[in-house]
């Protein structure tokens, strides 16, 4: 295998974080360098770019736009064609569906040593759908080369999914789930995308609504497993964290404190008693690293209710790019370390919270 380098392409609102948490704790996971391939248009925030490459990062950019870098100061390290060549693991977080062009007219080209690609997309079809602890069996090695990682939303809804509907052996007991996905209208580093009141998401699938149920309905069927699963969403005027509506319909008998007992099992999902999101976005900023969480999910506890004996009610957060952010680094990891990833993610365990 070549040397342990991830590479990541793009710097806005997932590669940037990814760039940074990795940079905090790329030799805990076992990891040697991390570089990384902003745009053009990247330029415009060039002290951010001059930040990462104080802290170690491996600036890299295609040589056809080297001299525009070059000229405000930015050191180059590498050319963007050297630098696939040098990583294992390419992780692609540009926008729109930059990544399924990429891997058509790049990554499927590039010779060599194997390397490993993941895209933060939400175009499907870059390669197998993934989220950390939700669907980890279906990463098999010398079979799988392209990883797509789900949104936080998709996210969220899978680890609530496998938190309250499957028992200790993996099989499940869940009649439907239905979920209304309430989206932040950008990110607070966004500064476009503003909509001036809310605005609903339109259905792309009969069977599962919006892309949030379809994505997590793909994730359990890499593993065998079909759910009825539905969506809806609708973005809102804020660029505080995604808030969820779960409904799941159970095929057996629950309590509403077990409900709790099981959400506490799960390390990867917090509570809260908390109701409004920019309190659960204040504690990110304060007390995660570089502002995040990357919990699966935030649950609302004074929001759960248990209609009947079998239907579970309540609302949620998705910790934004948090939830995907470790599903990037698992999947990285996971190709160095196919043994002992898990292990290795333990060193991210101060990012994660039981309580907010």
């Amino acid at each position: 295998m070549a040397r342990k380098i991830v590479h990541i392409v793009g710097t806005g609102t997932v590669g940037a974080p990814l760039i940074g948490v990795l940079l905090g704790r790329f030799e805990q996971l076992g990891i040697e360098e991390i570089s990384f391939q902003p745009n053009l248009k990247d330029l415009g925030n060039k002290a951010f770019l001059k930040g990462l490459s104080a802290r170690g990062a491996k600036l890299c950019v295609s040589e056809k736009i080297a001299d525009e870098f070059v000229s405000v100061g930015c050191k180059i390290d590498y050319t963007a064609e050297e630098a696939l060549e040098r990583a294992a693991v390419i992780i692609d977080c540009s926008p729109d569906d930059e990544p399924l062009k990429n891997k058509t007219e790049v990554y499927s080209r590039l010779t060599g040593e194997p390397k490993f690609f993941i895209a933060q997309t939400r175009a499907a079809g870059f390669g197998l759908d993934y989220a950390y602890d939700i669907n980890d069996e279906a990463l098999q090695q010398g079979q799988v080369q392209f990883v797509r990682i789900v949104s936080c939303n998709a996210h969220n809804i899978a680890a609530l999914i496998k938190t309250l509907a499957f028992d200790e052996n993996g099989e499940h007991f869940l009649d439907w789930g239905r979920f209304v996905c309430i989206r932040r209208a950008s990110d607070i580093s966004e500064p476009k995308a503003f909509i001036p009141a809310p605005q609903i998401s339109l259905p792309k699938d009969d069977n599962f609504g919006t892309y949030q149920a379809h994505d997590a309905a793909s994730l359990f069927r890499t593993i065998g497993i079909e759910l009825d699963l539905f969506s809806s969403s609708m973005k809102v005027n804020t660029q505080y964290l995604h808030t969820v509506h779960f409904d799941l319909k159970l095929k057996r008998a629950i309590t509403l404190p077990t409900v709790i007992n099981k959400l506490e099992s799960n390390p990867l999902i917090a509570l809260t008693n908390k109701t409004l999101s920019s309190l659960i976005f204040s504690f990110a900023r304060d007390m995660g690293f570089l502002g995040r969480i990357i919990n699966q999910s935030v649950v609302s506890v004074p929001s759960l209710t248990v209609k009947g004996d079998n239907e579970i009610m309540g609302f949620c957060f998705s910790p934004q790019d948090g939830n995907s952010l470790l599903s990037s680094i698992a999947a990285a990891v996971w190709y160095f370390y196919p043994h002992s990833f898990r292990e290795k993610l333990q060193n991210l365990n101060d990012l994660v919270f039981g309580e907010i």
